[in-house]
């Protein structure tokens, strides 16, 4: 891959995000259903809509810029969600799975809030703050979505187990 300039490489970053977002857009109402917690099968559900909302931003800042995010694989999401999925098969106490769910969720977050920073500050150091406020919008969103994994894991979820994984 040849990278010739920050704005290519800008380019690339946000195409990779685009498609690591659509593929999101598909695991997260299996995620959802998978989740026995009602605040975690709730908090899928609604990133799910706050999702597709930054699939809608992220086009917004192609037009911005003139570029087609089409075209890209992003490795990594598909790598996460291919964790995430085996999950989805395995068997074994309510609260346990839905521990490994919020793990496999907050992993992607934490993907997601490394590559819109990235993103964020190429956009700030070509001077296109506009892009940067869009850019900034969704981390500041993965971060609060991560945020409150952490809350349900913690009041909700981890609670309903003990150190053998068995449910209390």
């Amino acid at each position: 891959m040849k990278i010739a300039s920050l704005d290519k490489l800008l380019e690339d970053e946000l195409k990779d995000l685009y498609n690591a977002e659509a593929q999101l857009v598909k695991a997260l109402p299996k995620m959802a259903k998978a989740a026995s917690d009602a605040s975690l099968k709730k908090a899928f559900t609604s990133h799910l809509l706050e999702t597709k909302g930054q699939v809608e931003r992220l086009k917004s800042i192609g037009r911005l810029l003139g570029i087609k995010l089409t075209g890209k694989k992003c490795k990594a999401m598909e790598g996460l969600l291919g964790e995430g999925k085996e999950i989805l098969t395995s068997v074994g106490p309510t609260a346990v799975i839905d521990a490994a769910l919020i793990g496999a969720a907050q992993r992607v977050e934490h993907y997601e809030m490394a590559a819109y920073g990235t993103a964020r500050a190429f956009a700030e150091h070509l001077g296109n703050t506009k892009v940067a406020k869009l850019l900034q919008q969704t981390l500041d969103e993965e971060s609060a979505a991560d945020e409150k994994l952490s809350a349900i894991s913690l009041k909700s979820v981890l609670p309903r187990t003990d150190q053998n994984g068995d449910e209390s």
